[in-house]
């Protein structure tokens, strides 16, 4: 008989029969709050009525139009609507299938555009699977072990991220741009160094937001030196962080924007944005693939920006975020065991910790299969998995919120097994 491989286990045990907005409802029939949204996926919410009749007129008139080969319309207008929302000057587009494919795109672009080898990653950064992807992620062992050598030319820099050092902010950011200076002057040469890439949110390393001064002082070091700065806005794209990317809460621009996942509500589709003068360097032929820009994602996606503004999702991830985070605060002002709570918009987690402070993967497990019982699906984060997270749909409303907050008070409660109160 065949058979998955066994590593593919699942978070929670439900076998999911159908889903609808913020909900998934087993074969059992039982509904769960999906706080997992494919993870971060499921932007407009499960089988948006209006994303579905996109798909499903397309799928009727042209599944497949390879975009090498012909043009098609669900691509053009894709193309105008990612028009409206990209930052000015980030005017050419190239597209994949993944946040992998779209992240190897931008390194190939950035080597190719500067002549310059060497790409420098932010400790703590997922950017995906593949070889150089994996590569330049550092959010965990499990992602880039067991198959080196690893891409070459890679070179990790500290992320301010001040609960694990033990700082505040200015501290950890003071020392996360020293430390860059300190590797430029040793390791990478500005001369050497093609690119600088990062996450506004550090999505599998825990879900820590980076902080304005950073994201400047890398704009700043890019501009001095000659390098690109890479946002890899895959997870954070989209509205998730209460602004359409999550770079817009930082004031700081990149040479090349990644975007994926919320893009196309469920349907595989990536890309990249730069200038129409950087993407010009990339080399003939360096640019392609069979199912990038799929005509059926294309018309998903063009119907999921057309949600996002119509529905005001952006102001809703902000204005339900803000809400979630102050129950999520309430939870951890009477536990002990959590460490902290974080993140922007519809991005949020929990880290939980020992008495001395260290990661505590075990506790944060429990509590996330509590939260099944509880009927709210959860994903876990960070390098020991010791933080849960929460990336429910756009469309989440103050009903579910608080539904959620409640099934997290008693997971928590339950996954803690009475713990201490502060």
């Amino acid at each position: 008989m065949t058979a998955l491989s066994p590593h593919l286990r699942q978070a929670t045990p439900v076998v999911a029969a159908r889903g609808e907005g913020v909900h998934l409802y087993g074969d059992d029939g039982r509904r769960y709050l999906d706080f997992t949204a494919g993870i971060g996926v499921t932007s407009t919410g499960h089988c948006h009525p209006k994303v579905v009749a996109a798909a499903r007129e397309q799928v009727g008139t042209l599944v497949h139009g390879q975009y090498t080969t012909v043009m098609h319309q669900p691509l053009q207008r894709l193309v105008d609507k990612l028009g409206e929302v990209l930052p000015e000057g980030l005017d050419s587009l190239f597209f994949t299938n993944s946040g992998s494919e779209a992240v190897e795109a931008a390194l190939r672009l950035a080597r190719q555009a500067t002549g310059r080898p060497n790409i420098v990653v932010c400790h703590g950064g997922f950017h995906g699977r593949t070889v150089a992807a994996a590569s330049m992620t550092t959010s965990g062992t499990r992602f880039r072990s067991g198959f080196s050598p690893l891409m070459s030319g890679v070179v990790v820099t500290p992320f301010p991220s001040a609960f694990r050092y033990g700082w505040d902010e200015e501290t950890a950011t003071r020392f996360a741009l020293r430390e860059l200076d300190y590797t430029l002057q040793t390791i990478s040469s500005p001369a050497d160094t093609a690119a600088v890439i990062v996450e506004p949110v550090l999505g599998e390393g825990g879900y820590v937001p980076a902080s304005r001064a950073f994201l400047e002082g890398l704009r700043e070091r890019a501009d001095r030196h000659g390098f690109l700065l890479i946002l890899d806005e895959v997870q954070t794209g989209v509205g998730r962080t209460g602004r359409f990317w999550g770079h817009e809460h930082f004031g700081v621009t990149p040479d090349i924007l990644i975007t994926a996942k919320g893009l196309a509500s469920g349907f595989p589709l990536a890309g990249i944005a730069a200038s129409d003068e950087l993407m010009a360097k990339a080399w003939p032929g360096s640019q392609g693939g069979t199912y990038g820009a799929n005509a059926v994602a294309c018309a998903a996606a063009c119907a999921t920006l057309d949600i996002v503004r119509d529905e005001k999702l952006v102001e809703n991830a902000e204005a339900m975020g803000k809400r979630l985070r102050q129950g999520l605060e309430a939870v951890a002002d009477r536990t002990a065991g959590i460490g902290d709570v974080r993140g922007l918009g519809l991005m949020l987690a929990t880290e939980f910790v020992t008495e001395n402070g260290s990661p505590d993967p075990e506790t944060a497990a429990r509590v996330q299969r509590a939260a099944v019982d509880q009927g709210l699906l959860l994903l876990l984060c960070g390098a020991w998995n010791q933080v849960v997270r929460m990336i429910p749909a756009l469309v989440i409303d103050e009903t579910a919120v608080d539904q959620g907050l409640r099934a997290w008070a008693a997971a928590v409660e339950a996954g803690t097994s009475g713990a201490a109160r502060r």
